[in-house]
């Protein structure tokens, strides 16, 4: 089965990426985590839907930059994943990081969620972090999108 990906906007323009580029990626960390890519609905909005989702459905009031709908089989992945471009660009600043480098990062973030890596609890943003990076040298290594 071939992996299907949704790339989707809500309040917010389609962020100027390499999509076919990012879907191999992708599919290539899964692979990393012996995980295949089923069905991925990517949905980039702002921090008025963001919260909005994160009231309703997670019962927490506050902005994020993610938030990861889980409906994985064993190690077949779907699900749906929410960015806010606004909290993505103001982490970047305040990380002093590139925005576009926080996009992926962030992107890649909710793969590693539905492959079964957490960060919530102790130890636990450390592993996510180091997968992110290995992540994103992978993503490097296949030339910057």
């Amino acid at each position: 089965m071939t992996p299907a990906f949704q790339w989707l906007t809500s309040g917010v323009e389609l962020p100027d990426l390499d999509y076919q580029q990012l879907e191999q990626w992708i599919v290539q960390v899964a692979q990393s985590h012996n995980c295949l890519v089923r069905s991925l609905n990517y949905i980039f909005c702002d921090d008025a839907k963001i919260l909005e989702v994160n009231r309703q459905f997670l019962d927490h009031d506050y902005f994020t930059d993610i938030i990861t709908f889980d409906d994985c089989t064993g190690r077949l992945l779907r699900g749906d994943i929410f960015l806010s471009l606004d909290t993505v660009a103001s982490n970047a600043a305040l990380f002093g990081s590139d925005p576009g480098r926080e996009l992926r990062r962030v992107i890649i973030h909710g793969v590693l969620h539905l492959c079964g890596i957490n960060d919530k609890g102790p130890g636990e943003r450390e592993i996510m972090e180091a997968e992110e990076n290995k992540a994103l040298d992978m993503l490097d290594a296949m030339g910057v999108c």
